[in-house]
């Protein structure tokens, strides 16, 4: 059993050559999360976003033309290049950051500095449980008093979960691609300095997915 550090490196070198190999695997319609924040976050008044695993960008192009200010990070910077050049051919090139990142380093932006924090099945990547824990407190330690964490796993109701090469703590590996799957608990558990507004199943793709959408609050004072 593969563990740590040398089983997340494998995965992003994989999923490195997978968008080379596909530079268009998920389209380019955003998806029904990214729309879903994009509402949330007009109605919220929110300005500036930071996208954790942006990969191609379909959500992230989708930000940017809703007029939001969006800081990308992705471990592929193949992939950020591409997105960097399609939000210049887009005429949003000056909303866009862009910075290959490791998120189980510190999140390279100030604290309290942005409004919202989105990601799409980055936290299904090939973390352990302590990993994870130290990312949900660095997005409470960079959002602003007030604001939104929206966020989608694969749950343990997936039909992926239990099936193909178990790595520990409820990941699995399938066609190449290792995925940490969540329990409600895990959910319950990632809420430092937030409070947890919803939780929503929802399907997606072929088999299909099953995926719960987060959405949290960062408090205004620590409780």
């Amino acid at each position: 059993m593969t563990r740590g550090k040398d089983l997340l490196d494998r995965q992003l070198e994989h999923w490195q050559s997978t968008f080379v190999a596909n530079p268009e695997m998920y389209g380019t319609d955003p998806s029904a999360s990214g729309v879903y924040a994009i509402d949330l976050f007009r109605r919220e008044g929110l300005t500036d976003v930071l996208e954790l695993g942006a990969g191609q960008g379909r959500d992230t192009l989708a930000f940017l033309r809703a007029g939001f200010n969006v800081t990308a990070l992705d471990h592929a910077s193949d992939a950020l290049a591409e997105l960097d050049q399609a939000a210049m051919a887009s005429g949003h090139g000056t909303q866009l950051t862009t910075t290959a990142h490791d998120v189980r380093q510190t999140l390279p932006v100030p604290d309290t500095s942005v409004d919202a924090v989105y990601s799409h099945m980055l936290f299904n990547m090939a973390l352990t449980t302590p990993e994870f824990d130290h990312l949900a407190a660095e997005v409470a330690r960079v959002l602003r008093p007030g604001g939104l964490h929206v966020y989608t796993v694969r749950h343990t109701g997936d039909a992926h979960y239990g099936a193909g090469t178990p790595h520990g703590d409820d990941m699995y590996e399938n066609g190449g691609f290792i995925v940490h799957f969540f329990n409600r608990a895990l959910v319950d558990r990632l809420t430092l300095g937030c409070t947890l507004l919803d939780v929503t199943e929802f399907e997606e793709g072929g088999l299909p997915r099953r995926l719960w959408r987060i959405t949290l609050r960062r408090r205004e004072a620590p409780q």
